[in-house]
């Protein structure tokens, strides 16, 4: 099953970090995955994160307000 990787942010260089670090993470797992950046405030709103950007597993808010190692973001995603 394919899973759903969501970075919520608006875009800072934070938010665009985390995209690319979970972009890596999961092409160097070998992951079916999509990987969505979530930008609009009223959407990231309906996650309940309580800072950005965040990392959401499968509608699961896994993180939020700092930029993980790849490392880490391999631990939360697989």
């Amino acid at each position: 099953r394919m899973k759903k990787l969501q970075i919520l942010g608006t875009g800072c260089p934070s938010c665009n970090t985390l995209a690319e670090r979970t972009a890596e993470a999961a092409s160097s797992m070998g992951l079916d995955c999509q990987v969505e950046k979530v930008t609009e405030m009223s959407e990231i709103l309906t996650f309940d994160a309580p800072s950005t950007p965040a990392l959401v597993v499968d509608g699961e808010v896994k993180l939020a307000g700092r930029v993980p190692s790849v490392d880490e973001i391999k631990a939360l995603i697989q």
